[in-house]
């Protein structure tokens, strides 16, 4: 794997951040645009998915990711990722701010493509575009409940927490000393 990447060169890796991130987030944040948009448009409302349809689009939007940047970059997706292979794992610290930055600019370009695609829909829902339609493109606390107030510490340690399941899990999944699945597996776990 390390020759591909040698051989693609920088703007390769780069590239693969980019586009796998893109698909990630055009994933993640459609599925939640449909559900939150569509969802409010149906009659009864919230028949254009739930939680679980959700769910099983931003993990389809990960194996996807991953499919379409793996060969060339690892398939970092995130720069919390990449910080973590560079911290203990050896990844080029020289690498770090530039896959940081095509893995943001991937994000930002698909949750404009996801803005620009659902604009109707979202208008439509929400003619005021408050946070019943703004949580497309974020997480909030509590899910933006204000009966349920979540401050930023709440909102910082659930990040915190999130994110270390995630590293631990890729580290485990990715250490060679594990007995590890079939290379075609290893997006879906």
């Amino acid at each position: 794997m390390a020759e591909l990447r040698k051989k693609s060169g920088l703007l390769g890796e780069l590239s693969a951040e980019f586009a796998g991130t893109m698909i990630l987030i055009l994933f993640g944040c459609g599925v939640v645009a449909q559900v939150a948009a569509g969802g409010a448009l149906t009659d009864p409302a919230g028949g254009l998915g739930d939680h679980d349809s959700i769910a099983w689009a931003w993990g389809l939007g990960v194996t996807l990711g991953v499919y379409v940047a793996a060969r060339l970059s690892g398939a970092h997706l995130n720069p919390a990722v990449t910080l973590s292979l560079a911290a203990f794992k050896g990844f080029p610290w020289s690498k770090v701010a530039p896959y940081a930055l095509a893995q943001t600019a991937g994000a930002f370009v698909a949750a404009l493509l996801v803005r620009w695609n659902y604009s109707e829909a979202l208008a439509k829902a929400d003619p005021g575009h408050t946070i019943k339609t703004q949580t497309v493109f974020s997480t909030l606390p509590a899910n933006g409940n204000p009966a349920l107030p979540v401050h930023e510490w709440g909102a910082f340690r659930d990040q915190i927490i999130g994110t270390a399941i995630l590293l631990l899990l890729i580290m485990a999944i990715t250490d060679m000393l594990n007995t590890p699945p079939g290379s075609n597996m290893g997006p879906f776990i």
